[in-house]
Formats: C-alpha cells, structure tokens, sequence
C-alpha cells in the first residue's frame, strides 16, 4: 500500500482541520473512513487516508456553480450510494489538476451551510 502523494496529504489535513474547525463540527470514522458532522449528519466525507484508496473529500454543493465547477475538476463524480442526486460530489486529491485547498475549504463551509443550523451558521458568520 503506497503512502499517499505529499501534495495531496498536505490539502487533505489542511480541509480536515478547516472542517474541524468550524462551529459543532465533530469528527467520526463510520465503515472505517473519516466524515465530519454537524447537527450528527455528515457534511464532509474525508475517505481514508492511508493510501488504501486515492485521497478525495466528498461535499454537498447545493450552489449550482460551485457544484458545476467541482464536477468539472480533473476526476470529479457524483457520490454514490444515490449522494450524487443531492448535490454530493466526490472529488480526488492526488490528479494533476486537483482543487486548491482553499478552493476545497470553501467547498466544505458550502457544504457546512446547507446542513449546519441557522444559530451553527450566524456563529460563523460572527467570526
């Protein structure tokens, strides 16, 4: 099993700690892969990173261009499981061309706003 690249290793703490980092937001390692929650449902889905499988995060980006242009990074997919139809897109890390972590931070506080409560999202907002 291959250590994962570097780069991706870096933007991948990089959008855990932003995640953890946000108002409510826990962290828990159902069927084995890291998600972070809010309200206990997930808005980001970390994967593993242990290089058993290519880093990627996955998000819900209910905002129409945010979601066209995660779709339309190097890799991108809809989430399985039916996610996809819901807004979730699955996004790896290691492809040349990969998002920037500030552009996957944003597209986890998108993510954040669409299940975090309005009193979870006005705490952020007065930060």
């Amino acid at each position: 099993m291959a250590a994962p690249p570097k780069g991706a290793l870096a933007k991948w703490e990089k959008v855990r700690s932003f995640a953890l980092g946000l108002p409510g937001a826990t962290e828990e390692f159902p069927w084995g892969e890291t998600v972070v929650k809010v309200n206990k449902k997930i808005f980001v889905f970390l994967g593993v990173d242990d290089g058993s499988h290519p880093l990627g995060i996955g998000v819900k980006l209910k905002d129409e261009a945010m979601h066209a242009h995660a779709l339309s990074c190097p890799g991108a997919e809809p989430s399985g499981y039916g996610l996809g139809k819901a807004g979730w897109v699955q996004i790896p890390l290691a492809v040349r061309g990969a998002p920037t972590a500030d552009v996957l931070c944003d597209w986890v506080e998108e993510s954040y706003r669409t299940i975090a409560t309005k009193k979870l999202i006005a705490e952020l907002e007065a930060r």
